[in-house]
This record gives structure tokens, sequence and C-alpha cells, in this order.
């Protein structure tokens, strides 16, 4: 019988039942060979072949006059000279995070507010044993795992830049290793190559590890046959910027690139990079939050036309730290360019689907590897395109997305709140900015009269409304104050039980075999629900002084009424019976907008101001 750390699968089986382990996707039949179905674990993870190598990279970001070298550590399984395919996982954060405050001008009316950037371990000891499932689960299956520094961390060489150009060729570079087109060194100096790999490479990450992915598609290489950016980035304008205006990530106030950079600066000798983040902090702008060639240089989007992989693009319907118009903005791209594409949406926050999902997740990744690495018809492109979790635990699939029949429909700001035709022309309604309240405190009273914000409600709905899709903001608006920003809150009213966040279980699930120090073993986690009265649905901000370019801002004249338009975050919500979709308007909103002197007061004209919807009809 097949044994897993010499033990039999019968008695392993039995042990891990006894300690609340659940063994999951590994059973008797996977002594059989890969079969027309697909790969299966046929090879012994606890004899693969663990080795590390240097890449050399085209690009010298350390300015030391000789190419960058990134570390790149390898877990194959040994396969008496049959090539694989290969895994690869790109990262900052491997050694850790150094404790980075983050800009203390938050609070633009001169006091100072400090925020200390989230710290993570020491810089890990060199060792080829990988945190996560990816090398448990797919390397018995036939399939090289690889896990490489992103340059100026951990073992590489080089400085970080945060979505710069030279991280992405920095990675890029390792795909071109994997295709026998990069010089690869051991630790002694001596070429290694890649002779064990196909060349065909998957890219896959969660945040940071899920934008690299985008950044490497985008270059168009060869060889990068899929990617799985999951809570990823496409545009690093998008996460510290909106609309022209300086916007933080949620819960991460203050935090820029330079932040970010000087975070994940765990190489050795990081003086060397000292001049890189003086210029990090000087071109990414916090005065005008204007887009720059700094920006363009870390916007995928401009490149969306050189990508030749297919993409399984996941997010999380509540991530306020990646925000979801990251990933709505970057598939609508590919879907433009009819990129071979699959989509899950799923409610938690910035989070992996290996911990939403589990089972579902490892059967969906696994045929999607099979399907474009090893060439097999594992049928999923035959599948619905979108599987989205409409409520926790609720999944409805869909042929492609937005869902069809998803529509632009506005509802117009009027006397009597959100309508279906314009009502109030020339009423003029206002609101004094009040930068000490949340977001949340200003949209959570439905039926309230704070001076300090307007609500728009619609009727009570009388059946199911389902959003799908990016919502707008067209307003007829002046300001007179201090702060240039407008907010617009989509609020869904109505009692529900919502998502409030995930926890761990004692329960683990084994998805393949591990060795000391690696088990395989992952505990489950579960939503956590509140029933609550309402719910911020999505938001958008927009900066009034770059209402005609966000590459351009222009002064505000006081009580001059300009037009403004702003999209909100790509969402999937479905509105219940009974509940009201409302649209609050607030100037600052505190987690995340630069916070003005408070008074700022913001007049809207009805009748021409108005949300457009995409609803599904």
């Amino acid at each position: 019988m097949r044994s897993v750390r010499g033990l039999p699968l019968r008695a392993l089986v039995r042990a891990c039942l006894a300690s609340g382990i659940v063994l999951l996707l590994l059973t008797p039949a996977a002594a059989a060979r890969a079969s027309g179905t697909g790969t299966e674990p046929v090879y012994d993870y606890g004899q693969a072949v663990r080795e590390q190598v240097w890449v050399q990279t085209p690009v010298d970001s350390d300015g030391d006059g000789r190419p960058d070298r990134v570390a790149v550590r390898i877990i194959r399984p040994r396969t008496d000279g049959r090539k694989v395919p290969v895994i690869f996982q790109a990262s900052p954060y491997y050694a850790g995070l150094n404790d980075v405050p983050n800009h203390d001008d938050i609070d633009r009316d001169g006091t100072s507010a400090h925020f200390g950037a989230a710290t993570g371990s020491a810089r890990a000891a060199e060792t080829i044993v990988f945190s996560g499932y990816l090398d448990n689960y797919f390397v018995p299956r036939g399939y090289a795992v690889v896990f490489a520094d992103s340059l100026g961390t951990g073992g590489s060489e080089g400085c970080p830049t945060t979505g710069g150009r030279n991280e992405t060729q920095g990675m890029k570079a390792v795909v071109d290793w994997l295709n026998g087109r990069a010089p690869g060194f051991d630790a002694a100096g001596a070429p290694v190559r890649a002779d064990w790999s196909t060349g065909r490479t998957g890219m896959i990450g969660v945040s940071y590890n899920g934008t690299l992915p985008n950044a490497v598609a985008a270059t168009g290489v060869r060889g990068l046959e899929t990617i799985v950016p999951i809570a990823a980035i496409s545009s690093w304008y998008d996460y510290y910027r909106s609309g022209g205006g300086v916007v933080a990530p949620g819960g991460f106030q203050g935090e820029d690139t330079d932040v970010l950079a000087r975070a994940v600066l765990t190489r050795a000798g990081p003086e060397a990079c000292a001049d890189v983040m003086a210029s990090l902090e000087r071109d990414q702008d916090r005065v005008t939050g204007d887009y720059n060639s700094f920006w363009a240089e870390r916007d995928y989007l401009r490149d969306v036309d050189k990508v030749r992989a297919s993409v399984l693009l996941v997010h999380g319907l509540h991530d306020d730290n990646v925000r979801t118009g990251q990933a709505g903005q970057w598939w609508d791209a590919l879907a433009r360019r009819h990129v071979p594409r699959k989509i899950w949406l799923h409610q938690a926050a910035h989070a992996d689907p290996f911990n939403v999902r589990r089972e579902q997740w490892l059967s969906t990744l696994h045929r999607w590897f099979d399907q474009w690495l090893y060439g097999m018809d594992t049928g999923i492109m035959r599948e619905p395109m979108a599987d989205v979790e409409v409520a926790p635990t609720v999944w409805r699939t869909a042929a492609t997305w937005p869902v069809p029949g998803s529509r632009d429909t506005p509802m117009f700001l009027g006397e009597s709140g959100l309508r279906p035709r314009p009502s109030g022309a020339g009423v003029r309604q206002s609101f004094v900015d009040d930068p000490a309240q949340t977001a949340e405190e200003l949209a959570d009273d439905e039926t309230g009269t704070d001076p300090h914000r307007l609500a728009y409600l619609s009727e009570p709905l009388t059946r199911e409304t389902r959003l799908s899709g990016t919502p707008s903001v067209t307003l007829r608006a002046d300001l007179d104050g201090d702060s240039p920003y407008v907010t617009a809150l989509l609020v869904d009213y109505g009692p529900a039980d919502r998502y409030a966040g995930m926890r761990a279980l004692s329960v683990q699930d084994c998805v393949g075999p591990g060795i000391p120090g690696d088990p395989g073993c992952f505990n489950r986690r579960e939503y956590v629900t509140a029933r609550t009265p309402s719910e911020i649905v999505t938001r958008g901000w927009l900066d009034a002084r770059n209402r005609y370019s966000i590459a351009r801002s222009a002064p505000v004249r006081p009580g001059k009424a300009y037009t403004l338009r702003w999209p909100l975050q790509t969402t999937d919500h479905v509105f219940a019976p009974g509940h009201r979709i409302g649209l609050v308007l607030i100037s600052t909103d505190r987690d995340h907008t630069l916070r003005y002197p408070a008074g700022t007061e913001v007049g809207v004209r009805l009748g021409v101001s108005r949300l457009v919807l995409p609803l599904v009809r």
C-alpha cells in the first residue's frame, strides 16, 4: 500500500481522524497514474527535489553596475527525466516586513496622526519548505512549484519599487529561465539550467503576490500560459489614489508606495536602495494626487493588449484593501481582448478562496492548471464563466460577467429620494463636511437628517434586484471650503444576515502529503455573519480639482457649480425585496481620504444629478 511520510495510507487516515484532521481529496485511487480526467498524485512528495538558484535579470535597479539576481526556490517531483510544468508564486513577503511608519500628513489641518505599518516576522531563514498548499497538493500531481523573492527582498538583489518596471522584469526573468532564455546560477556561481521544466508556467498569488502575475502577463512573455491573480492590483494608482485624490487602502491610512517599499526592503545591504526609496517618496506626489508617468509605469492596463496568458481571476466582494475596482477594470480590459478567462467573486474580504470554499477551489484550480499547463481538456472552459457568491455560502453561476441582462439604469436624485425620472430641477441641497465621522457612521441611519451628509433612498423594492458591474455617479455640485473630496456611498438599507469576517476552526484538512515542518494540513475556516440594518455595498471618491482629468488639477472656485463624474468600486450585490437602495453623499471618507479642516459645504443640484447602476433585468 502507498505510504505517506512512512505511514501506510490507512493508518494515516486513522491518525488524522483521531486528531480532528480530515484528509481531503487523497484516496487510494491516488495510486493510479495520470488519467484522461486529470493529473493524479502519483509522485512521492517526500522524495521531491528541493533546490535554490539565482536567476539573472536584465535590470540593475540598485545601481551597483551588474544585473540584479533573483533568489528562486524550487520543489519538484523526482520524475526520472520526465519534464514537468511550473506553478510559480512570486512575492516580496517571504522574508517578512520591516516596521515602517506611515505618512503623518493625513490630517491636513496641521495636526499629526502617526500610523505604524503592519509588522511581519524577522527575515526568514533560507529553507526549501513552502507555506501554503500549492506544493503539498500539486507536486505529487506532477508539477514543480517555484517561489521567488521579488527584487530587493529576501535573498534577491536590486530594490523594491512597489510595482515598478524592474520588479516586473525581475519576475519575468524567472519565466524566461524556465524556458531557457535567462541565465541561472547555484550558490557557488555555477550555471544552472531548468532542464527539468517544460517551460509551461502558471503564476498565482494573493494581493502583491497576485499583482506580480498581472504585471508579468502584461509583458506578453512566452511560456507564461496562465495566471491566477487573487485580490490583485491592476493599477497601483487606483490602490493609493482615486479620482485625482490621495486615497488609502482600507486599514492603512497614510501608507503609500514608499512606505510599502521600505517595509519589504529585506535584502542584504538595504542601504544600497536609499536613492530609490527617496525617488519613490518624491515621484508618487502626495500633494496633488495626479496621475503621472510614475503611476503610468505601474498601470498594467496600459499593456493589457500584450496579455497572452489565460486568466482565472478571484476577488472578495468585501475586500477593502485591494478594492474590487482593481478586478473590475482588469476583467473588462481582458474581456475586450477576448482573453480566455474565468472569474470567482466571493463574499470574504482580502482572502484566498482556499479559505472560503476549499474543496471546490482545489478542484477548480487543479482542472485549470491541468487545462493550461498540461494541455488536458478538463472541460473547465465549457463551464459557466462566472461563479459569484451573492450572500454568505450562496453561490450562483453565469455564462459571462457582469451577468447577462445587466444594463446601466439611471436613478435621479430628487427631493423624495432616488427616482427613475428627474425631479426637483433647480433645487439645491447641501451638507457640511465633518471629517471626524466615519462613512459607516454617516451612512448608518436610514431616516436621519444628519447635516454632514445627503441621503437619497429608493422606494422599497418589490422584488429581488441584482447589481452586477460598476456603478457611477454624476453630480452637478459646488464646494466651498478646504476639502476637495466628494465621496459617494451606495447603501443597502434593510435587515439581513451579512458577512462580518472569518474564523478558523479546530478541524484541519490535509490536502496532500507532508514532511516534518510542513504537514500539508490546514485549519478549516467559516464565515462569521451578523444581522445588521444596512450595509455599504460600494463607494467611490473624486477630488473635485480633477473633475476634468485625473492627470490634471484645476482650482475649484467657491460656490461655482461643476459637473462631477466618477465610478464607484465594481461589485455584484443582491438587494432583497423590501430593502431600499440608498446613495449617501459625504466629503471626507475618514478611513480612506486625506482629512482637511471641517466645514466644507457641498451643494448638490437635483434633477440633473444621478446614480447609474448596472442592474440585471
